[in-house]
């Protein structure tokens, strides 16, 4: 239990709601009484709370969520199953290592969503393009994460476990994965955001609907407080991923994270 019979997630949660509701209340009060406003420039939480519930009665949001979440569900899902098992192989297998290493060094550190254009002209501007975009953006951080975690796991484990008779099969679900798991969740967190950042740069592109569609379209209608709103769904929707990456981790593997305090 915490201060004042409080647990410690409760104050967590208390802790993190109050920086975000103080941060909107300055913002708030900058704006209302300090600085001059100019709704061409930038706009107010109050301005943002109400285009928020005109968004959600017309029903606009939710067909853009909707249009936008199935290519990242496809692309994310896609970069789990291929990234983690090829990273948990190149730090298994030293020869995989040396062979694919430098290739995929090399495209995760080129600009990807500079490839946003070719993907678009390729496969179009529904579902398959975008999907493809998020996955290049986000199978790395699962490959480097999963690589960098079997490389780390403790030989002392995996010569008990050949001591034990263990076969190769037994290190990979008994020792290798859940080791390995807090790398790849720390690899997911990173891959949720590019992600999303996959989303919006393929909308940008020719797209006529989606979250990034709507972001950018109200950008240039000059209607920021729908902008700002659609920037706000998106960091809520990152919040909400990570947070429940963070659960699932402490679930599957509570002996390998400690909460801080």
């Amino acid at each position: 239990m915490g201060v004042k019979g409080l647990s410690e997630r409760s104050v967590r949660f208390l802790l993190g709601a109050g920086t975000v509701v103080g941060f909107f209340l300055v913002w708030e009060f900058l704006l209302t009484y300090v600085f001059v406003f100019n709704p061409f420039f930038i706009t107010k939480p109050s301005l943002m709370a109400e285009a928020t519930g005109d968004l959600i009665l017309s029903g606009e949001l939710w067909k853009d969520l909707y249009v936008s979440g199935r290519p990242f569900v496809f692309g994310f899902a896609a970069a789990v199953v291929f990234g983690i098992p090829l990273g948990v192989v190149m730090g298994w297998r030293r020869r995989v290592a040396f062979t694919l290493d430098p290739f995929l060094t090399a495209m995760y550190a080129s600009p990807l969503v500079a490839l946003a254009p070719l993907l678009i002209v390729m496969f179009g501007v529904g579902v398959k393009g975008k999907a493809i975009l998020i996955f290049l953006l986000a199978v790395f951080p699962f490959i480097f994460n999963a690589f960098a975690g079997v490389r780390s796991v403790d030989t002392l484990l995996i010569n008990v476990v050949k001591s034990l008779g263990g076969k190769e099969r037994d290190l990979y679900f008994k020792v290798i994965l859940p080791s390995t798991l807090p790398y790849i969740v720390a690899g997911a967190r990173i891959a949720i955001g590019r992600g999303i950042v996959g989303i919006i740069v393929g909308e940008f592109y020719a797209a006529s609907e989606g979250i990034g569609h709507a972001l950018i379209w109200y950008g240039d209608m000059y209607q920021l407080a729908q902008m700002f709103v659609c920037i706000l769904v998106l960091m809520i929707i990152a919040v909400i991923f990570t947070q429940g990456l963070r659960r699932a981790e402490l679930a599957i593997a509570p002996w390998r994270t400690q909460e801080t305090r």
